[in-house]
């Protein structure tokens, strides 16, 4: 029953929204500019009726569109048992028949539809809904012409009555209905704002608008396709498709919704499929907030808004929505390089040596590789080149770019797995990968900006055009500069840390007899940070990348003096030794582990910090200081 219920509310919505698009699509002043009249006074009255009419037809398609579900039923109820009436008064008002289908066929069906009519509106007086059966008891009775028309006129004159009486015994339901909608709305008590948002989300979810507006979209594309097909031909069946969706199935504004939401669901069915290639089933319940389709419907809407889509003619709003679409797409090849790009890192850096996800994850890096260049090609013949086509394509072709800088990092990922060690610049070089497509994308949201300024300030000036510029400004180039210069920055000050920071030397080493506690690997060369800790110089440069704390002791690294550098040139730099007679070393031990139990606290890295450093792995071992052993720290990533 619920989802009967579901299918109900949005399948006896639909036709409001269909007759609001087609009250917003007639010409009211085309017209009433060819109405005639005696006089001026008499054309003022016709055209004050007409526009009456035009807009209570309005007022009244909306009213029922936010009816509640059980009235919307209730009237439809109504308009059902209206028509079965007018079908019956139209049956027996037909002379054609002779007096043995009358008896036998006709008599018995306008029977039942008297008591259909009465179930319909629940109540057991069937003789309510029997003034259409006069005149077929007259023809029965052999009555003459003149007179059955009579009977007919007067069945109809009873059944128009009857509706009559009906109506004026409810006028006052909208009323009642109004005035309780208003006192349930003053019930909520809405003062704050976040109540307010919480009223709009729930009657947005009772309504279900997303899935409402989509099926009147569809259904308005099958009508207007079916309808060109039948009057032109099967000729234009391949050709006519684009047509019908970018002339005339977005020519209201009620159609350019139902398109918007549309394109959600298939972009949000894209990326779903996206998940569910590279990870299965269960990679598409793990949802993302950006991958909801949200931000495909959004970007159309608004561009449509901001560049007069409505006001267009057929041939105009083709071309430009065909330019909107192309956004989108590129939008959504997007989202699929966000949900691909993990994936594909993941199998190089966790060395999987599942061939079939490999398979996969390379097959979708291809596509996204491949198709963004093949899109580029197609809009660049079909349109003139100029300003805008050109940021189309090139963000299509930096798109495609950041496809090859996953498959380079992948590819090395591949090559170290084959290789005995380890490649000791691996993170320069994807940091470089990654920083020289960063640098692209910031050069093209820099120029699009630049250029939607200039026309701003010395072409066609609004609000909407302004508005995007801003928010672009501010998420594209702004938050991108920022990100981009506090990375940069923190990788000089690693550097320049590990390089003012002195070498083990081999005695050093040899005395040490312990391995890297970053990576587990043994080390044939190490730095020696102030606390005392040896530790690969490529490894402490990618910790100090998203922490500037020693990965054993959490004390802050910094550079070592210069009198105490030349001092560990000659002699191991080990912390203080502390004598450990047996009343000192259980709470030595004891601190040690309260040292790794809160280390996650304070100094633990997140999901975010570990993002920002490629090829990244962190461990530690049991380390010997002073000739005893220390328990490893403990580093939870959260």
């Amino acid at each position: 029953m619920p989802r009967l219920e579901e299918l109900a509310n949005v399948a006896l919505r639909v036709p409001s929204i269909l007759v609001l698009d087609l009250l917003y699509k007639c010409d009211i002043e085309g017209l009433t500019e060819h109405l005639k009249a005696k006089n001026e006074d008499m054309l003022f009255k016709y055209k004050y009726v007409i526009w009456n009419m035009y807009y209570l037809g309005h007022l009244i398609n909306v009213v029922v569109l936010i009816l509640p579900l059980r009235h919307i039923v209730t009237l439809y109820l109504h308009i059902l048992t209206a028509l079965l009436l007018y079908m019956g008064h139209q049956i027996s008002n037909n002379l054609g028949f002779t007096v043995v289908k009358l008896s036998c066929y006709f008599l018995p069906g306008q029977i039942i539809l008297s008591t259909l009519c009465a179930f319909l509106m629940k109540t057991r007086k069937v003789w309510l809904f029997s003034a259409h059966l006069l005149p077929l008891l007259a023809r029965l009775c052999a009555t003459p012409h003149a007179t059955l028309l009579t009977v007919s006129t007067f069945s109809m004159g009873l059944t128009g009555a009857g509706i009559i009486v009906f109506l004026l015994s409810n006028i006052f339901v909208p009323y009642r209905l109004a005035r309780a909608a208003y006192s349930e709305f003053l019930h909520l008590e809405v003062i704050e704002l976040y109540r307010l948002l919480g009223v709009g989300i729930s009657l947005w979810n009772q309504f279900a608008v997303p899935v409402l507006f989509s099926v009147f979209w569809f259904i308005l594309f099958i009508v207007q396709l079916c309808s060109d097909i039948m009057s032109a031909g099967p000729s234009i069946a391949h050709q006519g498709i684009m047509f019908f969706l970018v002339s005339e199935c977005c020519a209201t504004p009620y159609s350019l919704l139902g398109l918007t939401f549309m394109v959600s669901y298939l972009a949000l069915g894209l990326l779903n499929l996206c998940k569910f290639y590279l990870g299965g089933f269960a990679a598409v319940q793990n949802e993302n907030v950006m991958h909801r389709g949200v931000t495909e419907g959004v970007t159309l809407l608004l561009l449509a808004l901001q560049t007069g889509l409505l006001d267009m003619q057929a041939l105009q709003r083709t071309f430009l929505l065909s330019i909107i679409l192309f956004i989108v797409v590129t939008s959504t090849l997007q989202s699929m390089i966000e949900i691909t790009d993990p994936v594909i890192l993941a199998l190089g850096a966790s060395r999987n040596r599942s061939l079939w996800k490999h398979f996969r994850g390379i097959s979708m890096c291809l596509l996204l590789l491949v198709f963004p260049v093949f899109m580029a090609y197609k809009i660049s013949q079909f349109f003139h080149m100029d300003f805008w086509l050109l940021i189309l394509v090139s963000s299509c072709m930096l798109t495609s770019l950041q496809v090859t800088g996953t498959m380079l990092i992948y590819s090395l990922f591949m090559v170290e797995l084959f290789r005995s060690d380890p490649i000791e610049s691996l993170d320069e070089v994807i940091y470089w990968v990654n920083a020289v497509s960063r640098v692209l994308e910031f050069v093209v949201a820099l120029c699009v900006v630049a250029y939607g300024t200039w026309e701003s300030l010395f072409g066609e000036w609004s609000w909407m055009g302004a508005s995007v510029i801003i928010i672009h400004s501010y998420f594209n180039v702004w938050l991108r500069a920022q990100s981009g210069w506090r990375s940069f920055l923190l990788r000089q000050e690693a550097a320049k840390k590990i390089n003012s920071l002195p070498r083990a030397t081999a005695q050093q080493l040899q005395q040490h007899n312990d391995v890297c506690s970053i990576c587990f690997q043994e080390m044939s060369s190490a730095v020696i940070t102030y606390c005392g800790h040896f530790f690969h110089g490529n490894c402490l440069r990618k910790w100090l990348y998203v922490q500037e704390t020693c990965p054993m002791c959490h004390q802050t690294v910094r550079p070592t003096p210069p009198g105490q550098s030349q001092a560990s040139a000659d002699a191991p730099a080990a912390p203080p030794q502390r004598e450990s007679g047996p009343d000192t070393a259980a709470p030595e031990e004891d601190q040690n582990l309260d040292t790794g139990r809160n280390s996650t606290g304070g100094h633990g890295l997140t999901l975010g910090q570990l993002a920002n450093v490629s090829s990244f792995t962190c461990g530690n071992c049991l380390t010997t200081e002073g000739g005893r052993m220390n328990f490893p720290t403990l580093h939870t990533f959260t």
